[in-house]
């Protein structure tokens, strides 16, 4: 649960790094940095920090220049740290304890995508559970043993500690901040001036597509994922997947996984929830009746098929995303 605001200073610090991709730090920017009167509810100090006051560079061939040093870091009631330039170098001895203290002295700390990785350098995700952008979580999890890496969700929020996935998860997350700190009206009215989504939860999936190695269009397992998508509403075997494909079972699903990286199954079952998100954002169908257009034998059997992939319910997705 968020602190309230009327516990810690209105200052944010955001860490500008030589190297970084502009996006993070920009959200960040967009979000704290800009006025917003028309709010009616007081706003955040914004401060852009870095290690030094030299010009860094960003990605896209351009520089930065920081106003702020990592005292003003310290200092600030919220730290956000957007991304590390590298996820297998080594954090800086004067940002670790610039972290440290400004965690000691009750800030609370935010990563956005391997910004977990600068957390987890001062210690301050130890024994906790944390997120990152699913590329990096194997290594997030060997680097640093005693956090608990969850691959799967846009955010986690542990109260004065708060992780993020890749880039657009870091706008859920500094929404979820402010939605704690000043209700979902102005969160709301914030999701509206950035046009993204009010509200994402935290614990909805990371967007992951299976990785599909690109394959002829006469290919056997081609020619069987084409019928499938053709035939998403009606029953789906294995054995049926196969017989398109015209090869035993054990081959298919041995050639299958190869080029895909999942089971048919497990394929066909995301397939079918994918196709059940434009129903659920553009129409006013019942969810039973969309569960069952895209193939599912049941209402419970799609909801717990949805839950599992999307890590939210039809229902709540619709809300988030419904015009």
């Amino acid at each position: 649960m968020l602190m309230p605001s009327r516990t810690r200073p209105p200052t944010v610090a955001v860490l500008a790094f030589d190297g970084m991709s502009p996006f993070e730090l920009g959200c960040v920017v967009e979000i704290f940095g800009l006025p917003r009167p028309e709010l009616d509810v007081p706003w955040y100090e914004l401060k852009v920090c870095a290690e030094t006051y030299e010009p860094l560079r960003a990605v896209g061939g351009f520089t930065v220049q920081a106003a702020y040093g990592l005292d003003d870091l310290a200092a600030a009631g919220t730290v956000i740290v957007p991304g590390v330039a590298d996820v297998r170098g080594e954090v800086s001895g004067t940002l670790v304890a610039a972290l440290r203290h400004a965690h000691g002295r009750g800030a609370r700390m935010v990563s956005i995508c391997s910004g977990a990785f600068a957390l987890a350098a001062a210690g301050l995700l130890d024994g906790r559970e944390a997120t990152t952008h699913w590329k990096y979580a194997d290594l997030l999890q060997q680097r640093y043993p005693d956090v608990t890496v969850n691959p799967s969700v846009l955010y986690v929020d542990d109260g004065d500690v708060l992780t993020s996935a890749g880039s657009a998860a870091g706008l859920d997350l500094l929404i979820h901040l402010i939605r704690g700190d000043h209700g979902p009206n102005v969160a709301n009215a914030v999701a509206r001036r950035l046009v993204v989504a009010p509200h994402r939860e935290g614990g909805q999936a990371q967007f992951i597509q299976a990785a599909v190695t690109p394959v002829e269009a006469d290919d056997a397992v081609a020619r069987a994922m084409a019928w499938a998508m053709e035939h998403l509403a009606g029953s789906i075997s294995v054995a049926d997947l196969a017989r398109v494909a015209h090869m035993s079972q054990r081959s298919f699903i041995r050639h299958f996984k190869r080029q895909t990286g999942t089971t048919p199954l497990r394929w066909v079952i995301s397939q079918r929830v994918a196709a059940s998100l434009p129903m659920l954002e553009g129409t006013a169908a019942p969810v039973e009746e969309i569960g069952a257009a895209v193939g599912f034998e049941s209402p419970v059997t799609f909801r717990h098929h949805f839950a599992r992939a999307m890590r939210t319910s039809p229902s709540a997705y619709r809300r988030a995303f419904s015009g």
